[in-house]
């Protein structure tokens, strides 16, 4: 009975797909709007969407233009111990609802600001819960603080691998060295630094990482976007993050026509700087509105999406994928056990072999033999994610809160694309996961103002609040 009962749970820990994961993704699938139920859509047929916390540290020590915290945020203090009870909450109700493997975001204001020690104790809550952990941070702090993040007491690595967004752009005012940059080149050496340090760390203490790069987009960096992914993509940036501004948060840090700037017109410059069309249409994650993703990896200097939407070959490679291989989980899964997940798929699916073998054979053939042996794939994904304006974002969510449908074209095209949002927040005190611009856009400023009463901030001297070194706490 042992034997069959160890037999039993080795067959479930290699099964492909969890059951959990296969409920979540069928749920997800069935909530999603019709029209963006497209043999593309990635949420429901092989991701549940990403994840982020709120209310666990608001406070940031840089200035940016737009900012999407309310006005309060910076008037709550830092605490260790609320973030890693909230994260922990939190990620409990996304691991019950969501299944047992997701990406989550470490967010608030500034995960610098949290003491190393809390910090690692946060993500490693995350880690325990199933998510996959990104630290949100403006990239504003010292090689000191990552050592201590990511080593415990005895100098031994207490995280395998640190996965980090670092946010630059000439919109964010207080940064050392540069308090107001004058254009978006100015920031190269800081985006450089940010990079290095990790370099550093993996080679002196062996802990892996994985840098996105972040930026938001107004009128007055849109035509910056090329140059910044000409200059940064050998930094080692593995995912560069475009946000169009809208009109959310902190409203006293509006100060340009942000709708000035279509989401065509950005994606067009970072295609600029990708050298080549971007196909986003091939995976669709959530709404197009909302996002656009592209896949691919430099050799050299040349960029390679993975996949063509107008080549009728690799879409029929994307749905044999989700067809056979939507539910398993490629990142988190350890390297040993992924392979068995997939030698089962193959096994009972030989054609499989065909099917990728063909889009292999072709990836080869575009990026040419002699380049794949001259250089080294670098793989890099290209994003635009579009928030919307609290304007449209508060009436749409009242009118599903009660279950109607708005009249208004504006107001039921928000309604559509909140509920095909890939980025959800857990409130545990309600069992609800909500969109991020509805946390920010009509939760935030009441949450902020709760957490002001309950981690009120303490008289500090010298420098102003506003300008704590990262890596202190209040």
């Amino acid at each position: 009975m042992r034997l069959l009962s160890l037999l039993h749970d080795l067959e479930v820990v290699t099964r492909p797909v969890h059951p959990e994961t296969r409920a979540a993704l069928d749920r997800r699938w069935v909530e999603l709007p019709e029209a963006v139920r497209t043999p593309a859509q990635a949420l429901g047929q092989h991701a549940v969407g990403c994840e982020g916390t709120h209310g666990v540290f608001p406070r940031c020590n840089l200035a940016c233009t737009p900012c999407y915290h309310s006005r309060d945020a910076n008037r709550v203090a830092v605490s260790g111990s609320h973030t890693q009870t909230e994260v922990a909450a939190q990620m409990s109700l996304l691991r019950t609802v969501r299944g047992p493997r997701a990406h989550a975001q470490l967010i608030g204001g500034e995960v610098s600001l949290l003491p190393a020690d809390d910090h690692a104790a946060a993500l490693q809550v995350m880690i325990d819960h199933g998510r996959q952990p990104m630290s949100m941070s403006h990239g504003d702090f010292d090689y000191d603080y990552l050592r201590d993040l990511a080593l415990g007491p005895e100098g031994k690595p207490r995280l395998k691998r640190l996965s980090f967004a670092g946010h630059f752009d000439m919109l964010m005012f207080g940064r050392r060295g540069i308090e107001r940059p004058a254009d978006e080149a100015s920031l190269n050496l800081y985006r450089q630094r940010f990079a290095d340090m990790f370099k550093r760390l993996k080679r002196e203490h062996g802990v892996r990482y994985f840098l996105a790069h972040n930026m938001t987009v107004t009128p007055r960096n849109l035509d910056q976007i090329a140059a910044v992914i000409r200059d940064c993509k050998d930094y080692g940036f593995g995912l560069f993050s475009f946000q169009p501004a809208a009109f959310l948060g902190d409203d006293r840090r509006w100060h340009e026509s942000y709708r000035d700037a279509s989401g065509d017109e950005v994606w067009a410059e970072v295609e600029k700087g990708a050298g080549c069309r971007l196909p986003f249409r091939a995976l669709q994650i959530g709404d197009e509105r909302c996002n656009r993703t592209t896949y691919g990896f430099f050799l050299g200097q040349t960029y390679h999406p993975i996949l063509d939407d107008e080549n009728p070959a690799d879409l029929a490679v994307r749905d044999t994928f989700f067809r056979y291989f939507g539910g398993v989980s490629f990142s988190g899964t350890p390297l040993p056990l992924l392979t068995v997940k997939i030698a089962r798929v193959v096994a009972r699916h030989p054609s499989l072999l065909g099917w990728f073998g063909g889009w292999l054979a072709r990836t080869v053939r575009k990026a040419g033999l002699g380049n794949l042996l001259r250089h080294r794939i670098r793989p890099v994904t290209f994003v635009m994610h579009s928030f919307m304006d609290a304007a449209d974002v508060a009436p749409a969510w009242a009118g599903l809160q009660a279950g109607r449908d708005s009249s208004d074209p504006r107001i039921a095209a928000t309604q559509q694309r909140l509920l095909a949002c890939s980025y959800a927040m857990a409130h545990p005190e309600t069992g609800e996961l909500v969109p991020a611009c509805v946390q920010h856009s009509v939760l935030d400023p009441a949450e902020n103002i709760a957490l002001r009463r309950l981690l009120p901030l303490t008289p500090v001297t010298g420098r102003s609040a506003a300008s704590t070194r990262p890596g202190s706490s209040v």
